[in-house]
């Protein structure tokens, strides 16, 4: 099994923050975040991931695994799901916050509430949520087990 992990914003910025888990072709994605613009982006009321790859293989995606509820990690979720449908997880609040975002763009999620250290089978996918301390409550880190050692984001 080939294990690999992609990042499609976030790194060197404030924002968009979305990273990639694959197992062989199997895809889960962490985060979905925006990015408000710059001072100088006139005309720009948000900045989102570049989706294109993921929305070319929407097959592969098995599901999308959240973090927290800042816009940085869950904003962009509606614009995504306008072009896939996968389940989405995280911990009982952090669902809330996407739900509410999500259903102002007219969309009805499959959204699945974790509580923490409750493992998750999705797919090649096996997961935990795992408490962290952070400026909004119920963040959480994320381990995958994966075939090549545990992934903690």
């Amino acid at each position: 099994m080939t294990v690999r992990v992609g990042f499609l914003g976030g790194l060197g910025e404030v924002g968009r923050n979305c990273a990639t888990i694959e197992i062989d072709d199997a895809v889960a994605m962490i985060d979905c975040g925006l990015m408000f613009p710059e001072e100088d982006m006139l005309g720009v009321d948000l900045v989102l991931p570049d989706f294109s790859e993921v929305v070319e293989r929407a097959a592969d995606l098995e599901c999308i695994v959240l973090t927290h509820g800042h816009e940085d990690h869950i904003g962009a979720l509606a614009f995504l799901l306008r072009e896939v449908n996968v389940p989405i997880y995280g911990t009982p609040l952090t669902v809330e916050f996407a739900r509410a975002r999500i259903e102002e763009h007219g969309l009805e999620p499959d959204l699945r509430a974790v509580p923490y250290y409750e493992w998750v089978d999705h797919g090649p996918f096996r997961f935990t949520f795992v408490p962290v301390s952070h400026s909004i409550p119920d963040a959480a880190g994320v381990a995958f087990d994966t075939p090549e050692g545990v992934i903690l984001h």
